[in-house]
């Protein structure tokens, strides 16, 4: 299958378990990997044919600006369901890092959903 990918968008959101983390916004990383047929677009060069990933985007961001949350999991979760509505893809894997554990590079929740 074939994909497209938004690698490391950088989001400020508000999450956390506490009080101190909800506090403040956070920067998130957020990928986006979505599955779908490419064959069209690269045979037409049009647009229609795929997925514009600027309004993917577009969409990523105003679903995490939409309101606080206590786990990146729910991040993710949210995320995907807010690209499967706004797109054609058959699946697609988000993938959120926060950056809270100081002896860690990162932390994520990767998940996959599909269009039903």
């Amino acid at each position: 299958m074939d994909k497209i990918v938004i690698c490391d968008l950088e989001l400020a959101a508000q999450v956390g378990v506490t009080a101190e983390e909800q506090a403040v916004a956070q920067r998130l990383l957020v990928g986006i990997e979505m599955e779908l047929d490419l064959n069209e677009a690269g045979r037409t060069d049009e647009i229609s044919a795929t997925v514009d990933y600027a309004a993917v985007a577009d969409v990523a961001c105003r679903t995490v600006a939409a309101r606080p949350r206590k786990l990146i999991e729910s991040v993710a979760y949210d995320v995907a369901q807010a690209v499967l509505r706004v797109t054609g893809v058959r699946s697609v894997t988000v993938e959120v890092k926060k950056f809270s554990v100081p002896a860690a590079r990162y932390v994520s929740a990767r998940m996959t959903c599909w269009s039903s």
